[in-house]
């Protein structure tokens, strides 16, 4: 059994800072790592991690802590294998220091990642990102420094660690002003910067004052910026910013979804991918390839370029069977029309006997159905004198005429005429004679 402790020791203190000359954003969140990881064996196993063994942390209890991350502490699929890549990289290293452990570690390292969703990059608009770098009030201390925060970390697509991490001499203000960005991968970068943000930055280290600190931004306290620290502005601010932009109340503004925004108006701006690439500071053209799908100028003029196909002409013409549906035999096994059809009847012979006393016009329409026969029908019995005019429900035009008069035989021969139109409707204007 060999004890993992000593060899962590190594791996944070040694491997990583010294052989591998990691950032120390990279060493903490390895440390992260292994904090989370011995807290779950511990607490499985029921041994304290100064006690836990190599052998211990086998495939099974990996993969567990794996699913713990996702079921428990919520973390998506890309925080899951950063965790998992920081065991494996541990796992390495132990090749080389407990040779009689190969067999179990290369079974540790046969845990595969999990795929995560390739999303479109999510960004802000002009107005958004206007709301926001407006929302510091720049009279007061804090917000003279808060605005310049906003402005650098969008102007120049900062990480919120790059951010943090800009010092006084990175800053030249004079006939050419630039920013000097210690990016990731201890990659450097020189960008030039607006006068807008130029003024903005002025502003702040008018008031900065002396501090022991080497940072350029510090927080209440005088101390260096944290990343959290940022983060807590960025969100007040841009809740302040909802009042005046209502599509902020949904949004979820962090320092990368800045970052993104400025990536995609150079792209806008210029349609080089590679200068958004030098921009950013990405060490492969890759990963800024991610641009090229949220923006929708490219996609547009793709579709601009090409000759879209012809339409093929033509009309809809029913099938038989659909036809037969809709027949009145089909339609009067329906429970609905069969109510629709008696509430339309006793509607037509209530106008007609209110029609007869007012003494006036009026004409009642009787969409075709059995219905529609039965009230011509009473009509006739009630020697009810008026015109019937006949059109199609489909285009609306007069296809018969039956009489003026209604009368019984005359009835049938409205029947008749239905019985072979079904898809007409009936349009009865009584006339009453006084007297």
């Amino acid at each position: 059994m060999t004890l993992i402790a000593p060899h962590i020791t190594a791996f944070l203190q040694q491997r990583l800072p010294v052989e591998r000359r990691a950032s120390v954003n990279t060493c903490d969140s390895y440390a992260y790592a292994f904090k989370l990881l011995f807290t779950y064996a511990s607490r499985r196993l029921k041994v304290s991690p100064s006690q836990l063994h190599l052998e211990q942390l086998g495939p099974d209890l990996i993969v567990g802590f794996l699913n713990y991350l996702e079921t428990e502490r919520h973390n998506g699929p890309s925080s899951r294998n950063t965790r998992l890549a920081a065991i494996k990289s541990f796992m390495h290293f132990m090749e080389y220091r407990a040779p009689t452990a190969l067999e179990h570690v290369r079974r540790v390292l046969a845990v595969p990642s999990k795929k995560a969703d390739s999303r479109l990059v999510r960004h802000l608009t002009i107005e958004e990102m206007q709301c926001i770098l407006d929302a510091p009030v720049p009279n007061r201390r804090d917000g003279i420094r808060d605005r310049a925060m906003l402005h650098v970390c969008f102007a120049a697509g900062l990480r919120v660690s790059e951010l943090v991490g800009l010092r006084l001499d990175d800053i030249q203000v004079g006939p050419h002003p630039s920013v000097l960005v210690h990016g990731k991968g201890r990659r450097e970068r020189c960008l030039p910067l607006w006068r807008e943000t130029t003024s903005a930055l002025r502003a702040w280290m008018a008031v900065r004052g002396q501090a022991p600190f080497p940072e350029l931004f510090l927080n209440a306290r005088g101390e260096p910026m944290s990343r959290a620290g940022f983060e807590y502005i960025l969100r007040k601010h841009a809740r302040a910013a909802a009042s005046r932009c209502p599509s902020l109340n949904n949004r979820r503004v962090s320092p990368h979804l800045l970052r993104h925004t400025c990536a995609l108006r150079i792209l806008e701006a210029t349609k080089d991918l590679r200068k958004v690439s030098l921009w950013l500071g990405h060490a492969h053209m890759q990963t800024t390839e991610i641009y090229t799908r949220a923006d929708p100028s490219l996609k547009l003029e793709a579709l601009e370029a090409v000759t879209p196909p012809t339409l093929r002409s033509g009309r809809y013409k029913a099938t038989d069977a659909l036809i037969a549906s809709l027949t009145p035999s089909a339609l009067a096994s329906c429970p609905h029309r069969a109510n629709q059809r008696r509430e339309l009847s006793t509607e037509g012979q209530t106008k007609s006997r209110t029609n007869g006393n007012a003494g006036k016009r009026e004409s009642s329409r009787v969409t075709q159905a059995p219905g529609g026969s039965d009230l011509l029908r009473r009509i006739a019995e009630r020697r009810g004198c008026g015109r019937v005019r006949i059109q199609s429900a489909l285009t609306g035009k007069e296809v018969h005429v039956i009489c003026d008069n209604v009368s019984s035989h005359k009835t049938d021969a409205v029947q008749t005429f239905l019985a072979d139109h079904p898809k007409v409707s009936i349009h009865y204007t009584p006339t009453i004679r006084h007297g």
